[in-house]
């Protein structure tokens, strides 16, 4: 499975590629998409909508996970970061790309195990889990954080972690975490 991480920002929106081959990740490409702060946001916008387009088409994803919004330093940083998020969201539902979303607790917690981890953490254990030469920037390593989030959590839904649907005959108090210990 081919996992397309994303973090949107309205400046800067990184973007990492795994794959899930069995039980190993394998690092496919990582960077960052940089566009000028002085540029209009509608600009911005479109450019980083058209450059998703542009990574979903050489990339072939079979699913992204893109970073949930978090509460800003302000409430027009949480806006405008919104609309990074959208367009970037945009771009893959026009490609029919199913999105996944994890919050930044949940991706530092599946990438260094702590929900609390610093960002030099994250790129550290990004580096060290993908075996890659040098650390990754900040916001690429972040998009492989999400991607490397997304192939543990397939992984335990394959094994039967996770949440039980309330409509299902195992459900015995919905939403209950379900643990099945293997050997």
């Amino acid at each position: 499975m081919r996992i397309l991480g994303i973090d949107p920002g309205s400046v800067v929106t990184g973007y990492g590629v795994i794959e899930r081959l069995g039980s190993n990740l394998a690092h496919h490409t990582h960077g960052a998409l940089r566009l000028p702060a002085g540029r209009p946001l509608a600009e911005r916008l479109g450019e980083i909508h058209h450059r998703i387009g542009v990574l979903i088409r050489e990339l072939e994803p079979d699913v992204a996970a893109v970073e949930r919004i978090f509460v800003a330093a302000s409430p027009r940083s949480a806006l405008i970061l919104g609309q990074a998020r959208g367009a970037a969201l945009a771009a893959l539902g026009a490609a029919g790309i199913p999105v996944v979303e994890y919050s930044p607790p949940e991706l530092k917690q599946a990438v260094t195990g702590s929900g609390r981890a610093s960002k030099r953490e994250v790129q550290a254990m990004v580096k060290r889990l993908l075996g890659l030469a040098r650390t990754p920037v900040s916001d690429a390593a972040d998009a492989l954080a999400l991607a490397i989030c997304h192939a543990h959590a397939g992984r335990l839904r394959a094994l039967g972690v996770g949440r039980v649907r309330s409509g299902s005959k195992r459900a015995r108090g919905a939403g209950r975490v379900v643990v099945r210990r293997v050997r």
